[in-house]
């Protein structure tokens, strides 16, 4: 998994409450076995009308956000069903951090095993955030996981929580499997030693 330590990108807003995990990611599309490709399906009855052609109302249709990598949204994000395929398609889109006042809890702990950094601000603070990025085209966020902090170029400065322990697993880029395999010698001596003892 690819560390996170800064990001800075264009702002994509989702201005919907309780967006839910079949909205982000429709059940028709979860056969896929890969973990990639499924970016294209993000939002996809949202984004596509049932004869597949575009909906240009729908906010990342329009071409001021086409390569946002920072989604911001309501509360209640990843609601629904606890299908891993929905962080799977934000990060395949191109989205590297999702800003929302709540999340639903097994959403929020897949983002993390993904490298998506999930931030919680206030119900105020996230509709600032709205609010800048519609008065301005091309808006852009900066994300600093060192500092714990998001600014913009025209002098917004948030401080944000996040869990120490969540923080240095996207800090060092380490999924479940990573943070065990940093003790892969000790493992194996304790392999090593149990087969002798068995033998």
């Amino acid at each position: 998994m690819e560390a996170f330590k800064q990001h800075t990108g264009l702002v994509g807003p989702v201005d919907r409450v309780n967006v839910d995990t079949d909205a982000i990611i429709p059940k028709q599309f979860l056969k896929r076995i890969e973990r990639s490709g499924f970016g294209q399906f993000l939002f996809y009855e949202w984004r596509f009308s049932p004869k597949g052609d575009v909906i240009p109302e729908f906010s990342l249709n329009q071409p001021r956000y086409q390569g946002a990598s920072v989604l911001i949204s309501r509360a209640n994000f990843g609601c629904g069903s606890s299908r891993e395929h929905a962080p799977w398609a934000i990060q395949d889109y191109g989205f590297k951090v999702v800003i929302a006042p709540s999340f639903a809890d097994i959403f929020y702990n897949n983002c993390f095993k993904n490298g998506i950094l999930p931030i919680k601000l206030s119900e105020e603070q996230v509709e600032d955030l709205f609010q800048r990025t519609a008065a301005q085209e091309g808006y852009k966020l900066t994300v600093d996981l060192e500092s714990n902090t998001i600014t913009d170029a025209q002098g917004l400065h948030i401080q944000f929580e996040l869990d120490e322990h969540r923080r240095q697993f996207l800090l060092l880029g380490l999924d479940d499997i990573g943070l065990t395999l940093q003790h892969a010698d000790k493992i194996a001596a304790y392999e090593e030693a149990r087969a002798a003892r068995l033998a």
